[in-house]
């Protein structure tokens, strides 16, 4: 846990009890500060009083004597589509409104600062940082103290963070995963050594609110139309993304600019008025040429450009976790943020062929008999599910959940590659009169469709569990229906995993 100094005996309000408000409340508290915490449900107001924690209705403006900030949890709406009416009282108190995100780059500062102290042997470099060595040689000022990497965006940031974690970790290198994947930024450890790394998920939630985002290499993937009604509509939406890269940009920016609104980020960054950063663009789907620097994809291979050369680095065929264009995004943006942290090009190949990918998303669950079975039960809307069904040829497609609006027809393109459809929950009948045309089957639980597409597929087909839907008609969440898809494909007979036959 990250100790969040600065609020010794002072009150800071926490709004929202769950994963990030609680560890938010433990690392105010650990260094000094005085949480007072509230959350309108009970249970989870219980659990925090067991904690020790001073409980407060923040809703009432009595309670806000003292308080020096509001922490609200991400799941909190700030401004749209209406502020929760304890932003409004913090408003009304004058108290500013942060997030666990802008506490740890506060502490990020606190670090960097420490860290150029003792490695300019001046007196008084904080104990937060009393590892940092200062005898190490004449390193930049401007190169001292943990580096962070910021990944947002709308569709990749699991992976594209994983990735980069994985490669770094792979490499020999101090680094820890967390923020909107794992552990909540708060929950991470405090830096051990000077090349110490952050990589950290960032949702529009997180970048929205945050008052300090100070990243050393910012990655922005792609936009598509989601949380809408959070933000105001689609500006609202990419202006929340966009923060990451103002007003403080960072010292290298990864943009994607498979969309206009990645062109207008990169041509924004590298020409700002008053302040600029390096950008690397790029794209899975186009070779950028000219003088700018650039990952892209051609031929199925990684290329490098570089001061108006270019580099054929890396054949992606080689990661089998990585299968599709939008996981040659992910491949090149984290090509690009660990090339911007100073790695060789073998080490990060290396690590982008070793890469197991995450679970749930295209996960590669088994074989058996030629047919590959995929779980990618994060697939939960259109634009996730098309991706996984352009990544192969011939798919036995189990889909189905509780519906989004629109339902399946922006997937009619792509029908072509579905042997058969098995359609599960709420939205089966509707995704059949959809499938008209296209072999399908009302399955309506998952062990039925995974048994049928199971009996059915033949060598070189994959089974594939991408159901453009939410799972919550029959699971918890997408990470239940996947891990039950996981078990019924693992109890199959015959079926070989990684660790071979199960």
């Amino acid at each position: 846990m990250i100790p969040v100094g600065g609020f010794e005996d002072k009150r800071v309000a926490i709004l929202g009890l769950g994963r990030s408000g609680l560890v938010a409340a433990r690392a105010l508290a650990v260094a000094g500060a005085v949480p007072v915490c509230w959350d309108d449900n009970e249970a989870a107001r219980e659990k925090a009083a067991a904690e020790g924690f001073e409980i407060a209705n923040l809703h009432e403006p009595a309670s806000w004597a003292g308080v020096q900030r509001l922490v609200l949890s991400p799941g909190i709406p700030h401004l749209y589509p209406t502020p929760n009416p304890v932003v409004r009282q913090a408003w009304a108190a004058g108290v500013p409104v942060d997030n666990d995100v802008g506490l740890f780059f506060e502490m990020v500062e606190v670090w960097r600062q420490a860290a150029a102290d003792a490695l300019a042997e001046t007196d008084g470099a904080p104990d937060v940082y009393d590892s940092f060595d200062p005898s190490l040689a004449d390193a930049s000022l401007a190169d001292v103290g943990p580096k962070v990497v910021c990944i947002t965006g709308s569709n990749g940031k699991s992976t594209t963070t994983a990735l980069i974690g994985h490669i770094l970790a792979e490499a020999g290198k101090p680094v820890q995963v967390g923020g909107n994947i794992g552990r909540g930024v708060l929950d991470l450890d405090p830096p051990q050594a000077r090349d110490a790394i952050y990589v950290l998920e960032l949702s529009s939630y997180q970048t929205d609110l945050a008052r300090i985002l100070s990243p050393d290499v910012a990655v922005f993937l792609n936009l598509s139309p989601d949380h809408y009604d959070r933000h105001g509509g689609p500006g609202g939406y990419f202006a929340a993304k966009r923060r990451l890269f103002d007003p403080l940009p960072p010292m290298t920016a990864v943009i994607g600019v498979d969309e206009d609104e990645g062109r207008f980020l990169a041509n924004l960054v590298r020409f700002g008025a008053e302040n600029s950063a390096p950008v690397v663009e790029i794209s899975a789907t186009e070779e950028l040429g000219g003088n700018r620097d650039a990952v892209f994809v051609r031929d199925g291979r990684l290329v490098e450009r570089v001061a108006g050369g270019e580099a054929d680095v890396f054949a992606l065929k080689t990661a089998p976790a990585l299968p599709g264009r939008h996981n040659w995004q992910n491949a090149a943006a984290a090509f690009a943020a660990c090339r911007a942290l100073g790695l060789s090009v073998e080490d990060i190949a290396a690590g982008i062929a070793s890469f197991g990918g995450l679970a749930h998303r295209m996960e590669r669950v088994g074989t058996r008999g030629g047919v590959l079975f995929v779980n990618d039960s994060k697939g939960t809307n259109t634009d996730a599910a098309e991706k996984a069904l352009t990544s192969y040829e011939r798919i036995r497609w189990i889909a189905g959940g509780r519906p989004k609006e629109g339902g399946i027809t922006a997937l009619a393109p792509h029908f072509g590659r579905v042997a058969k459809a098995y359609l599960i929950g709420e939205a089966a009948d509707a995704f059949a009169t959809t499938l008209d045309g296209v072999p399908h089957e009302i399955c309506g639980t998952m062990d039925v469709a995974v048994a049928r597409a199971a009996d059915e597929a033949e060598a070189g087909e994959v089974v594939l569990l991408s159901p453009a839907c939410t799972s919550w008609d029959q699971y918890s969440s997408f990470e239940a229906r996947g891990d039950a898809f996981r078990d019924l494909v693992r109890a199959l007979p015959g079926i070989e995993t990684d660790g071979g036959a199960a």
